[in-house]
């Protein structure tokens, strides 16, 4: 087959099309971070040479040290990006410029709106870095060989972005990539030798392998003859030159390196490990969650380095799930530089390993709690509910992630979840021993809930747990700092030495005089409740339904259904206020068949206020309309 017949027009997958309209008509109000992201991924192709160079080290071929280098042709208005790393086969080249090939391309895709403005921004979660040369492109050409594959197999990759791109073969000699971008007129300052230096300095100076431009020569050196190249950033692992020498911005730009997001990490953790482990670890707290954040299947985890050889994208096994939104790098001296996946798992040290960078990484989020909390409320707004999987997950620490949950509350009048234990401790009244919670599935629901009547009355905070993971994190949380946690819709409720002796003696007697009530009640009911007992939760409303002790709540209740299993079979109690109205009337009333109406309706009622479903809705508008019309008379 001849070259010119394996040349193919294909068309750009769905998405890259949408894509590509939204980079050439949505401008960025930094143009210039397309060169940041084709250097970011000319360092990655660098990285996974070395590393499949270890195995094979004929595909380093005569050229053992790898560069990126840069250069323009302002007559021609072209700009150059060229590497010599891994390079791409022609599948590779359809696969990755022409696809999306990244989890989470439909949700993705659905929070596009079509205003260009918010929808630009978006592109730099998604991690698109290619797309972004037709920023200030209206032509790219990808010229790239496979290192390892004869010259002959080199590919050509020509776009407009305008749906379809051209793809064939050709000759490279040099392995790895070379991109060309036709500049659009406008951007022609970007064949501009010094203003690429800038941009260099500015954005990639961390870049661990050197990035060269043509020697600028100024008047009478401008002398015409090899073209001379000098390197224009440090070209040092970052991480591994101290902290005191490390910038604000550089620590900044290195995350977008590492992570191929567009804003700046939240916080960061730099730290140099020495003694019987030896490894250095930069550890960034994003500051917006990933589209695939809940998705606990997809892939997560650091950049590892060995001896600082990269070695894998995504290694997994240094942070627990629950951190999985967590980037950066870890640079270990002991590890082999042949490790694999299946290695990590089993070796004692990276145990080890894992056990301090989880620390590390709880330590920075306790202090960015405490030294800036408003970033730690976008912090929690954005990874809290990943943060709620940390008790269950995480024994060991699960003090620690207690002290950085944060709840709402009676306190407030909103559903922020602001309040951290630490303060609702710091607020606790007299003689109050308890952490009071309520559990729901929606906040106006749980803050008008006849629970939170009594404590309401004597003033006692609670906390409100509205996210569906709630119950679930609970039941793994049993106290914080000796305090217990006690679910207010749960068992018998105890207030221990809040509730004065009087109070209490009042309830006694209180559940004495109505224990003939109660038992009606109980024997109407007999189907639908485990028991009826007179309540001193309520001072306003008639009834409130209770779980038992060991039974499941609301929310629990719904994740197994929603994932298809069948929640246990489980009667609430039902606890009456005999101070209330309708209980004295219901206490006169003779007739059994309208005594029973009653008693179903003041359970009904009592279930929907608790959020529950009702069994049978038709019964209780029956039973409901009735008694309107019988009032009515």
């Amino acid at each position: 087959m001849t070259v010119e017949a394996q040349k193919e027009t294909l068309g750009f997958q769905t998405e890259v099309k949408q894509l590509l309209h939204l980079m050439i008509h949505s401008m960025y109000s930094n143009k210039e971070i397309f060169l940041r992201e084709l250097i970011s991924n000319a360092s990655d192709a660098s990285d996974k040479l070395r590393f499949e160079a270890i195995a094979r080290p004929e595909l380093l071929e005569d050229q053992p040290d790898t560069v990126i280098r840069i250069s323009s042709d302002e007559t021609a208005n072209t700009l150059t990006i060229e590497d010599n790393g891994i390079g791409m086969s022609r599948d590779e080249v359809i696969e990755n410029l022409g696809t999306i090939a990244k989890s989470g391309t439909a949700a993705f895709m659905q929070q596009l709106s079509g205003d260009q403005k918010k929808d630009a921004s978006l592109i730099g979660q998604f991690g698109v870095g290619f797309y972004s040369a037709f920023i200030v492109a209206d032509k790219v050409e990808v010229f790239t060989r496979r290192a390892g594959t004869d010259k002959t197999q080199g590919v050509r990759w020509e776009s407009a972005g305008e749906g379809e791109f051209t793809i064939e073969t050709v000759e490279k000699a040099e392995r790895g990539t070379r991109i060309v971008l036709h500049l659009k007129a406008a951007e022609s300052e970007f064949a501009d030798g010094w203003r690429l230096r800038n941009v260099v300095k500015k954005y990639s100076d961390h870049i661990s392998l050197p990035i060269e431009l043509p020697k600028q020569k100024q008047g009478d050196e401008e002398q015409p003859g090899e073209l001379e190249w000098e390197t224009v950033n440090r070209a040092s692992a970052l991480w591994t030159r101290p902290r005191s020498e490390i910038s604000d911005e550089e620590y900044q730009e290195f995350y977008k390196h590492v992570s191929h997001d567009f804003e700046n990490p939240l916080s960061w953790s730099h730290n140099k490990v020495e003694g019987k482990l030896e490894y250095t670890s930069l550890l960034y707290a994003p500051g917006r969650a990933p589209f695939d954040l809940y998705q606990r299947e997809a892939p997560r985890g650091l950049k590892l380095y060995v001896q600082r050889v990269f070695i894998m994208d995504e290694a997994e096994q240094f942070l627990p799930l629950y951190l999985r939104f967590i980037k950066g790098v870890v640079d270990s001296n002991d590890l082999s530089l042949n490790v694999s996946r299946e290695i990590l798992q089993k070796d004692p040290a990276i145990d080890s390993m894992k056990s301090a960078l989880t620390k590390r990484v709880l330590d920075m989020l306790e202090k960015l709690a405490k030294k800036e909390p408003e970033k730690y409320a976008t912090f929690w707004k954005n990874f809290g509910s990943v943060m709620k999987e940390g008790p269950a997950e995480d024994y060991a620490n699960r003090e620690k992630i207690a002290g950085l949950l944060r709840f709402a509350s009676t306190q407030q009048n909103d559903d922020s979840e602001v309040v951290s234990l630490d303060e609702y401790i710091g607020r606790m009244q007299e003689g109050q021993d308890k952490i009071y919670y309520l559990t729901g599935e929606r906040y106006n629901q749980v803050k008008n809930s006849p629970h939170l009547e009594i404590f309401r009355k004597k003033g006692i905070e609670v906390l409100l747990l509205t996210d569906r993971i709630d119950e679930w994190l609970m039941s793994h949380l049993n106290e914080y700092k000796g305090k217990e946690f006690v679910d207010i819709a749960r068992g018998d409720l105890d207030l221990g030495k809040l509730d004065a002796e009087e109070d209490k003696q009042a309830q006694e007697e209180a559940a004495k005089a109505k224990a003939d009530l109660v038992q009606r009640i109980k024997d109407v009911l007999a189907d639908s409740v485990d028991d009826v007992k007179v309540s001193h939760r309520l001072t306003d409303s008639p009834a409130v339904l209770v779980v038992t002790e060991d039974g499941m709540g609301l929310q629990m209740r719904k994740i197994l259904e929603a994932t298809g299993q069948k929640a246990p079979e489980s009667k609430p109690i039902m606890e009456i206020n005999p101070a209330h109205p309708l209980l004295e009337k219901l206490d006169q009333e003779q007739d059994e068949g309208r005594f029973g109406d009653l008693s179903h309706i003041l359970f009904d009622q009592a279930a929907l206020a608790a959020g529950e479903s009702l069994q049978d809705p038709g019964a209780y508008v029956r039973r409901l309309n009735a008694l309107l019309v019988e009032l009515s008379k």
